[in-house]
């Protein structure tokens, strides 16, 4: 292995500025960023969105969108600039001398190919092995970011996999060429714990092999913990801390990395007292969901149970958790309860209606009572649609207020989630991450429900902002004695907000109760796998 520390450097970006367009609240994305990548490091870059991360990674693969312009500044691998690069010699040296591994998965592969086609069709551009060996290849690398049944896994579409199966099939087309350099932008954020540890654990292993060096961005400091040999912290745009990992994580000198490492949620000692038992809310039995596909049009019928025998009690103004890995069966089971999928068996009695039993147009009326909270706020606004509309159309559609009285609503909840009563005339693409998922917040408010499911409503936020929305879930459902059911991987979110807890395994309820006993003597070999895993636990 390399010496991290004595090694010349394998990229040096010096004095990097990028400017950004005249209508943004700061000239430059990035500012005079000047670093080492040593050969066989870790490097991680640790910052808010809007800190500059990613672009550092983007102008380093010549990924920068037209809109921002490179001022100043040198980024040298092998004695070259990549910055004074044709656009020839980038494309030859993606893949083979620099990777990426993007953070989200589903944008990022071509929805129309296999995901063998996808990964053949990198080693065909780069003429890595021959004709006949790249169908190996592409099952070995399958099975080397442990997917599971790759021969039969190449042949599905993306849209068939589930997030973390989609992230190993990214990693393993970003490996496949054994590239010098591994950028890694937020590979890990919408994973589940057992998952993230796998990836971090799989980069680490094929790095610590290979002597490549790993640019790692993450806003995650349990992240950092398991895997970083430097850390540098970026702000608007500026380095404010670097040093040696271990430096940074115990004794921060920069404000800004303070407030990163005090944002970062930890398991919670002590349950929420109860007074006395609430009234229940939602009551679900033996509910059932199985999925049905076929590979091929003569194929193999494969079914999964993804709800199997479900039951709990939800009580008014208390927070249900339910954890599990990816395909765990814990989004199967939102959609299922609001109905946005048709269960096979059980009961959901709700308001003294069960709801397994009632067509669309019976729901209805209920519908509104049932409201739902998006793990990607972007997707779920109409881009066309200005905050105003997006709030207003469903209560005037189910005739629940006129438009003026749904504006006055919609003004009040912005101002309840902590936006500017401005933002109604607004459109998705003019807000942040953080103030998008509060639009979806209040978007579920506006019907004054019941029950709430939030479904990974905070997995993609920065620590620091996803510190502020759970604060502002839990502080409105104190104020309005809301019902919610929080579906997470994140077993710390779930420690910090959750009454109890239930632990989802392949469709199946595992291990259920409060999170002090859960998390602390977790009872069920899969629950202490999942603790075991939490990063920088």
């Amino acid at each position: 292995m390399y010496d991290t520390q004595t090694g010349a450097p394998v990229l040096s970006v010096r004095d990097l500025t990028v400017a950004l367009p005249g209508d943004h609240d700061r000239a430059f994305a990035v500012k005079d960023v000047s670093f080492d990548l040593r050969p066989g490091e870790i490097l991680c870059i640790i910052g808010e969105s809007g800190s500059g991360k990613s672009v550092t990674a983007s102008a380093v693969m010549g990924l920068l969108p037209p809109v921002m312009t490179v001022r100043n500044g040198e980024i040298i691998f092998r004695d070259k600039n990549l910055l004074t690069q044709s656009e020839a010699e980038k494309r030859k040296m993606r893949g083979r001398a620099v990777s990426i591994i993007f953070q989200d998965p589903l944008s990022a592969l071509n929805p129309l190919m296999t995901i063998g086609a996808q990964i053949r069709e990198v080693l065909d551009y780069h003429d890595e092995g021959t004709p006949a060996s790249r169908p190996a290849r592409v099952v070995e690398m399958l099975t080397e970011v442990g997917l599971p049944d790759p021969e039969l896994l190449q042949h599905q579409y993306p849209f068939r996999l589930s997030g973390g199966q989609r992230q190993r099939v990214m990693i393993a087309m970003a490996m496949a060429l054994n590239p010098d350099i591994l950028i890694a932008d937020e590979p890990t954020t919408a994973l589940d714990v057992t998952t993230q540890a796998q990836i971090l654990e799989l980069i680490r292993k094929v790095q610590r092999a290979k002597g490549m060096s790993v640019m790692f961005i993450t806003h995650d400091f349990g992240v950092v913990a398991e895997i970083a040999d430097r850390v540098i912290v970026m702000e608007k745009g500026d380095i404010v801390e670097q040093g040696i990992a271990g430096d940074v994580l115990t004794a921060p000198q920069h404000p800004y990395t303070q407030k990163l490492i005090a944002a970062v949620p930890t398991l919670r000692e002590q349950d929420r007292s109860r007074a006395k038992e609430p009234p229940v809310v939602m009551q679900v039995s033996g509910l059932q969901k199985t999925y049905r596909t076929r590979s091929g049009f003569l194929g193999k019928m494969r079914e999964v149970h993804a709800v199997n025998g479900i039951s709990f009690t939800l009580r008014k103004g208390e927070t249900l958790g339910v954890v599990g890995e990816s395909g765990s069966g814990k989004s199967s089971l939102g959609k299922v309860l609001m109905k946005l999928t048709d269960a096979d068996g059980g009961e959901i009695r709700f308001q003294g209606e069960n709801l397994v039993t009632l067509d669309e147009q019976a729901f209805r009326p209920l519908r509104p009572r049932i409201q739902m909270i998006f793990q990607d706020p972007y997707a779920s606004l109409n881009p066309r649609f200005t905050i105003g509309q997006a709030l207003t159309v469903g209560p005037v559609a189910h005739r629940l207020m006129s438009q003026t009285a749904a504006r006055k609503r919609a003004e009040d909840t912005l101002e309840l989630v902590g936006l500017d009563a401005s933002a109604y005339e607004r459109y998705p693409h003019e807000f942040s991450g953080g103030q998008r998922q509060r639009v979806g917040i209040a978007r579920a408010l506006m019907f004054d429900p019941e029950v709430i499911v939030a479904d990974e409503a905070v997995s993609a936020l920065d620590v620091s902002i996803q510190a502020q929305v759970l604060e502002l879930l839990d502080r409105i459902r104190r104020e309005r004695h809301l019902a919610m059911i929080f579906i997470t991987h994140d077993l710390r979110v779930a420690s910090q907000i959750c009454d109890d807890i239930l632990v989802m395994h392949k469709g199946k309820v595992v291990e259920a109760g409060p999170p002090s006993r859960i998390f602390r003597d977790p009872q069920d070999a899969y629950t202490r796998s999942l603790v075991a895993a939490i990063p920088g636990g």
